[in-house]
């Protein structure tokens, strides 16, 4: 330890007020875990042309030899405007997002038989190139059942009409393997082997059929038509939840959690939710299901022992459906992904991650019970909640997961060889609110700290005087030094023998986010986890607690040191990882940061007001679309600010119809039939000349109650929403060419007899037995600020 920090050895650790003995809470994670299996997983070619290398095991995922777990995240190409897709992608990235997931939906594709549609948003080729322009990686999921909540879960009307389909029926197998064949010329010299970004392959969804020409056997097929087609990849999946089928080391399961099941017909809150448990030997957790499956036992856990523990679809948001239509918090979801990685999570895939919309036509492509499907969803919106929305507008929920994500990308080889230790006292079931939540991810002689006190729509018990014991290979670690409380709403990750650039972290009471490289070497970041006092323990029982901002150096003796800085919460969430002329940065704003598709540094905010810093500090001076001044420094972050020319807004908004009475409904908890929405209240919307002018994108924010909302511009549909409580959001840049005349906003009633859920936070107000109000329609500038070197 280096005499400058004398200051922070804490001796007595005033900071802590004496509550009795410490409430010891005890893991055993001594045990190194066995090598993992190798070569029992039948996947494709696994060598680029360079010779780098990616390869699977029973546990974990390597490159080039080195473990590692992908972030990966949905977007969909074929239900967002090409024109903006770089930037989209950028976005992820920026997220800590390294693999892009899509479905190919059929349908977007093939309208009808013997014409294919691949260009414009439906160019797979161009998509899967920008992801490689900008390194990300890519996973096709390539069905032919995609499900995605869309009419007849993607497979075309044509193909429905004219013959069997998910079986292994000639006519279907002939066709599907003209549309995998069509897949693959998109993706010819894209794949892996090729030095491209396509790593992988999902084949079919949710499939637990069985009969003749169904089951493993129509898995086994569909593999071996994508791999004649040309769709050879180093992995290859299926969905692993309920029940599903598949032929055994052929495929990886994958699993998901869902933090709400709008499918679901319960008229209020759920049970808890096993998605904020610890899973102890568990992969398929109940409340995914799918559709149409007959299965009794499935083969996701007999193949537990050759398969590493994937997921692709934990649920970043939920949709709204009409029965059931759920709000989600960043806490709801931030803390699920957080546990499922302390169960062994070693691919922690989103869906959505991105939403979406989709494509206009007749008929509407969306899932409906009209069409025998269990669910009812909007015509055209599929925002999902996402952490990117819609309209590609950030949500309060990605600041929550980008230190985890940037946590996974920094140290996930560390990471994914260990194995997952269930403390000696686990919660007993999903409702047990009263023991605390933990696990240890361990190699017997280091490892991370999980913790999870959060459980949406409950109240955990809070925790006081804690103390952590985990036994690890050699000796004992109890942290921290005194009883601390674990706070209802807690979830974080601590380390334990973490290495700091060959000194030792023997444990500490904050999250470890990152490392970056500046002019003196690595600088490992951590943040603050809630309001319990950031301690560093180093051998010998030295104690560091630095404030935040506050660059630390450790000695560790022979010629080795170390430096790290702590960050509060709030600074680490608003934090960015960009490159910026070939060099790494961390962005501190409370604007969305991202990189922009020619290499500068982007910022998008509603307040004309910017304010950011940067870490390490440039090397050349910086520019901007806006004035930039230097504004001092904040912590280890040089700061700036910069003003635009603020924008005022406003939409001239006109009652064109009151509602008509809605009549009351056979079947009350289904979208009321199309004749119906006749008796919607309708109001124009004129905006402003020039409206998305001198700004990045204007949106209008729509304020209403009621059941279904739709935005017309004449009689072209734009958009649809179904009521929630929230504000619904439309970005205007995407129709600049139909704002010319005033827009129109429908509000179908609601009726006080109709059969849906609600979030308890939402309190409908009926009038004679129904509902359809505007309260507001408001136009929201957003500006941007493009950053880069002089």
């Amino acid at each position: 330890m280096t005499t400058s920090l004398l200051p922070l050895l804490l001796a007595p650790l005033m900071f802590l007020a004496a509550h009795g003995s410490a409430e010891e809470l005890t893991i055993r994670a001594d045990t190194r875990p066995a090598a993992p299996r190798a070569g029992e997983l039948k996947m494709g070619s696994h060598t680029a042309p360079g010779g780098a290398t990616l390869t699977v095991n029973s546990r974990f995922i390597e490159i080039n030899g080195k473990p590692v777990i992908p972030v990966m995240g949905e977007f969909h190409y074929s239900r967002y405007p090409a024109a903006d897709w770089e930037a989209e992608l950028l976005k992820m990235k920026a997220a800590g997002v390294n693999v892009v997931s899509t479905y190919i939906i059929w349908q977007h594709h093939q309208e009808k038989p013997g014409a294919s549609g691949w260009s414009g948003n439906r160019d797979l080729r161009r998509f899967v190139q920008l992801a490689q322009k900008h390194g990300l990686y890519v996973f096709l999921r390539i069905g032919p059942w995609a499900h995605a909540e869309v009419r007849y879960g993607g497979i075309p009307d044509w193909v429905v009409d004219s013959m069997p389909t998910r079986r292994n029926d000639p006519l279907y197998l002939a066709t599907v393997d003209g549309f995998f064949k069509e897949i693959a010329a998109q993706a010819r010299g894209l794949l892996w082997k090729d030095g491209g970004p396509v790593i992988g392959v999902q084949i079919e969804n949710e499939y637990n059929r069985t009969g003749a020409g169904q089951g493993r056997e129509h898995i086994a097929v569909l593999k071996a038509m994508a791999l004649k087609d040309g769709l050879d990849t180093p992995l290859y999946t299926v969905t692993g939840w309920d029940r599903t089928i598949f032929p055994r080391g052929e495929v990886i399961p994958v699993f998901g959690t869902y933090v709400d099941e709008p499918w679901s017909e319960l008229l209020s809150a759920l049970p808890p939710k096993s998605s904020y448990m610890f899973q102890f030997g568990v992969r398929d957790e109940k409340g995914l299901g799918a559709q149409g499956g007959n299965s009794k036992v499935g083969d996701a856990a007999r193949d537990q022992d050759i398969t590493p523990f994937f997921g692709a679809e934990y649920g970043a948001g939920v949709p709204a459906m009409y029965r059931r239509r759920p709000l989600v918090s960043p806490d709801d979801i931030a803390d699920m992904a957080i546990t499922k990685m302390g169960s062994g999570v070693n691919l922690l895939g989103y869906y959505m991650f991105h939403g979406g919309q989709n494509p206009a036509g007749y008929p509407s492509r969306e899932e409906t019970t009209t069409l025998g499907a269990p669910n009812d969803l909007p015509k055209l919106n599929y925002d999902f909640q996402a952490p990117l929305g819609e309209y590609g507008d950030a949500r309060p929920v990605l600041n929550r997961l980008k230190p985890l994500h940037y946590f996974i990308q920094s140290f996930g080889d560390r990471l994914a060889p260990t194995e997952v230790f269930a403390p000696d006292v686990q919660a007993k079931n999903a409702a047990d609110m009263a023991t605390l939540r933990w696990s240890v991810r361990g190699d017997g002689k280091s490892g991370f700290l999980f913790v999870n006190n959060y459980v949406r729509q409950y109240d955990m018990a809070e925790h006081r005087d804690v103390r952590f014991t985990v036994k690890m290979a050699g000796e004992t670690l109890t942290l921290p030094s005194h009883g601390i409380t674990v706070n209802q709403g807690d979830a974080f990750i601590w380390p334990l023998r973490f290495d700091l650039s060959g000194v030792s972290l023997a444990w500490a009471t904050a999250q470890p986010v990152t490392r970056i490289r500046d002019d003196q070497g690595e600088l490992y970041v951590f943040m603050q986890t809630g309001q319990i006092p950031a301690e560093f323990v180093f051998d010998g029982g030295k104690i560091v607690r630095p404030s935040p901002g506050q660059v630390v150096t450790v000695d560790g003796g022979e010629h080795r040191t170390a430096r790290f800085v702590l960050l509060t919460q709030a600074q680490a969430e608003h934090l960015t990882r960009v490159s910026l002329g070939r060099r790494d940065y961390l962005v501190a704003s409370e604007a969305h940061v991202f990189e922009g598709v020619d290499g500068a540094i982007e910022l998008r905010q509603t307040s004309p007001a910017f304010r950011f810093g940067i870490y390490p500090k440039p090397p050349k001076a910086l520019g901007g679309s806006l004035a930039l001044a230097p504004s001092g420094q904040d912590g280890i972050f040089q700061t700036y600010v910069a003003s635009a020319q603020p924008v005022t807004l406003g939409a001239d908004v006109k009652l064109l119809r009151p509602a008509d009475k809605m009549p009351p409904s056979k079947t009350p908890s289904t979208i009321p039939r199309p004749e119906a929405f006749g008796a919607s209240a309708a109001w124009s919307i004129a905006l402003p000349a020039g409206v998305l002018d001198h700004v990045s994108d204007v949106f209008l924010d729509i304020d209403y109650q009621g059941d279904v909302a739709r935005l017309f511009a004449g009689a072209e549909m734009l958009d649809d929403d179904y009521f929630n409580g929230k504000t619904w959001r439309i970005g205007l840049k995407r129709y600049a060419g139909k704002l010319g005349t005033p827009l129109m906003l429908t509000v179908l009633p609601l009726r006080e007899d109709a059969k849906v859920y609600f979030d308890p936070t939402v309190a409908p107000q009926f009038e004679n037995g129904q509902l359809a109000k505007l309260k507001h329609a408001t136009l929201v500038p957003e500006y941007g600020l493009t950053v880069r070197p002089k």
